[in-house]
């Protein structure tokens, strides 16, 4: 039985992976390394450190410039704004948070995002009432895609990792939450629908909206109904 739902934030609540491109594109071009939008995908769902030293170990900079750490920091912080002023959510992500608040099954967040970021997100989305906690991997000794988060938030829900439904739409996100012993769904950007990345969730569906209650019914049954694509 699904005792809770948990959710990943980062391109399956908000509409946020275009703002992480662009200002990876504006800060590494501070060092010298210029990315397309296409390139920048590559990267998805990875923490922003990692996808760092991700482009660092395939064109590096002169490091004394600016620290891996500190580009990190500059992505983050513009992310942080630009989500403040222009995100929206995802298609079907508030449909299917009030779902869950309908079913009274406890909700969470769990992100490779600072806390910090989550909130303004909570904030921007008007979706504070519809959560029952919101959780980041980055204080986890792990992040993405380990399955810390995964476990750390439903220790915190207080719900067996079996009894939980995880959301994700990336690769290393889902596989955080399967190593974490969880049903998932998995929602792949257009760009990357159908890798076979994907084929280890429960069902893959292109957006939100296509969450409905049958699919969650054939998931609480264990059906062999759930469509893969």
């Amino acid at each position: 039985m699904i005792h809770a739902a948990i959710f990943d934030m980062d391109g399956l609540l908000v509409d946020s992976e275009p703002h992480w491109r662009a200002m990876e594109r504006e800060v590494f071009a501070t060092v010298g390394l210029f990315l397309t939008d296409e390139e920048c995908k590559q990267t998805t769902g990875m923490p922003i450190l990692d996808v760092v030293r991700y482009w660092y170990a395939r064109a590096p900079w002169a490091e004394q410039s600016r620290s891996l750490e500190d580009l990190a920091d500059a992505i983050t912080e513009g992310v942080h704004e630009r989500i403040a002023l222009l995100a929206e959510p995802m298609p079907g992500a508030i449909e299917a948070l009030e779902f869950f608040a309908g079913q009274q099954i406890p909700t969470a967040i769990a992100s490779a995002s600072p806390m910090s970021l989550i909130e303004v997100v909570v904030n921007r989305l008007g979706i504070r009432d519809l959560l029952t906690l919101w959780h980041s991997a980055t204080l986890e000794a792990r992040n993405k895609p380990a399955p810390d988060v995964y476990l750390g938030t439903a220790q915190q829900l207080n719900v067996a990792p079996a009894d939980c439904l995880a959301f994700e739409d990336s690769g290393s996100g889902l596989r955080s939450a399967h190593d974490a012993g969880m049903h998932t769904v998995a929602v792949p950007a257009p760009f990357e629908f159908g890798h076979p990345k994907f084929a280890i969730a429960d069902v893959v569906i292109p957006t939100l909206t296509e969450f409905t209650l049958d699919t969650f019914n054939a998931i609480q049954n264990e059906t062999s109904i759930i469509p893969k694509s």
